[in-house]
């Protein structure tokens, strides 16, 4: 099936490839959702450079000057103007497009036949089939009349775009049982989405994506992104460079697998995650930290602190560090960046600093359950590609009452290492422990862990000590009479 592209970013992704040339699609959104804005980005992108805008509601030369302000190139695109002019209003006429004859004896449609006939446009926008409703009180002639104009369109080989804005005083039923397609921009708690409820003939993504109107136009970031085949992967594991701490992981962590570091603040999550970045950029692989909370320069003031190179991986060029503010990027916006990261640089392992941050980028009235389904979507699209990933997850409690993630996420992990704190000889000391590990065995120990002037220590295993996890701490090595610390 020959498809063409819409031109608009993250579009003809959802579209599986694009829209079909000679089939009719109604762009549906209420005011200012960018219906207007997508409509002039489909028709600027034509691949024969001849396009056609029928403006019903807004006058050209509006139209024009916004268009202007986003940068588009509306050289070859035509414009027929229909909307009623203020002399209409000074004269006080009757604007009657629809008499009780045949579609193409209508005045009004006479023009945009006509006009399609001149200028034999691949792609036409019309906004809006809804102004078109309003003047017609017959809805079965309105119905019949936007058929006969689609066919019309159709036998010319073009693809056609119709805005509607659908009110419970106007519905647009009508409209959707006509055309193949019906492409939503919609709006929620203040976030701007894009979905396809119908596409005749073709395959789609389905659900919602988030939308965005930017200075350049719509950007649409779809919400899952299909990899056709798994990438194979070497059978290699990425060491940390401490031998303990790779004795606890039997080696180190798969390659292509997903870990969660989990701990409460100030633990030391993050450096943990730099080290495994600094023994990956030592075998020349690339890496990015993402970071949603603190800035690159406090990440990297503090790796200097403790003598990791890290400006030396960021000019060789095998780190990335990249804030991201989570109040200003949707989930699947940040699911599209990092798939363009990924498939653009050849990154081989990405740390995430923080699920917390991460969790800010959701809708307010999100569930837990959304929020994991789209870090489902985002770690089963790395893991394909065969990027290592490191997830840092901060639990609340600092000593006892021990949780692993406190998310319900501990099952889409491959590895779990866990961080804590425990109090011994009124001193807070730092323990290391694996949870789990998908594909190996692991040492079943909690070790202490420190972080120096000289980087991270992990010490032997704590077995003269008991009760780590739930704070209530019993040291065995003083025997049968052993005493709470």
């Amino acid at each position: 099936m020959d498809l063409i592209k819409t031109g608009i970013r993250g579009l003809d992704n959802v579209l599986r490839g694009g829209l079909q040339a000679n089939r009719s699609y109604l762009v549906r959104g209420g005011p200012g959702s960018g219906k207007t804005t997508l409509g002039l980005q489909f028709l600027i992108n034509s691949q024969q450079q001849n396009s056609l805008f029928i403006s019903l509601g807004e006058s050209v030369e509006k139209i024009k000057a916004d268009a202007e302000k986003r940068n588009f190139d509306l050289q070859h695109v035509h414009f027929l103007e229909l909307s009623p002019s203020s002399d209409f209003f000074r004269k006080d006429e009757e604007y009657n497009i629809f008499s009780a004859q045949e579609v193409e004896k209508t005045p009004l449609i006479n023009k945009i036949v006509s006009k399609i006939e001149s200028v034999q446009p691949d792609r036409i926008f019309l906004d809006s089939a809804t102004y078109l409703s309003y003047l017609s009180n017959d809805k079965f002639k309105f119905r019949k009349e936007i058929l006969s104009l689609i066919k019309f369109v159709a036998e010319k080989k073009a693809a056609f775009l119709l805005a509607s804005e659908s009110t419970p005083d106007n519905p647009d039923g009508d409209l959707q049982f006509v055309v193949d397609g019906v492409l939503n921009l919609s709006s929620e708690d203040n976030e701007r989405y894009f979905y396809v409820s119908k596409l005749r003939g073709s395959d789609y993504l389905s659900g919602k994506h988030s939308l965005k109107l930017k200075n350049d136009g719509v950007h649409v970031y779809p919400n899952f992104i299909p990899v056709k085949q798994k990438v194979e992967t070497e059978k290699k594991k990425l060491a940390s460079g401490i031998p303990s701490l790779d004795k606890l992981l039997n080696g180190g962590l798969e390659k292509g697998t997903i870990t969660i570091i989990s701990g409460p603040t100030g633990v030391g999550k993050t450096t943990l995650g730099i080290q495994y970045l600094k023994e990956a950029a030592g075998r020349g692989e690339k890496s990015i930290i993402y970071t949603f909370e603190e800035s690159p320069d406090t990440i990297i003031k503090r790796c200097q602190a403790i003598k990791i190179p890290i400006k030396d991986m960021l000019k060789n060029s095998v780190l990335e560090i990249e804030e991201i503010n989570p109040l200003k990027f949707t989930p699947t916006e940040f699911l599209n960046k990092v798939k363009k990261k990924v498939e653009n640089k050849g990154i081989d392992v990405i740390l995430i600093d923080s699920l917390a941050g991460y969790k800010m980028a959701f809708p307010e009235k999100s569930s837990d359950n959304d929020k994991i389904r789209q870090l489902h979507i985002l770690n089963k699209y790395l893991s394909k590609m065969g990027v290592t990933v490191l997830i840092n997850n901060e639990v609340t409690n600092i000593i006892g009452d021990f949780k692993a993630t406190g998310f319900g996420i501990s099952y889409l992990a491959d590895n779990i290492i866990i961080l804590n704190y425990y109090e011994y000889e009124s001193k807070l000391k730092k323990t290391i422990g694996v949870l789990k590990k998908r594909l190996s065995g692991f040492e079943r120990y909690l070790r202490e862990f420190k972080i120096g002037e000289y980087g991270i220590e992990v010490g032997k295993p704590l077995t003269n000590l008991q009760g780590i996890l739930t704070g209530d701490i019993i040291d065995l090595s003083s025997g049968e009479n052993s005493e709470k610390r």
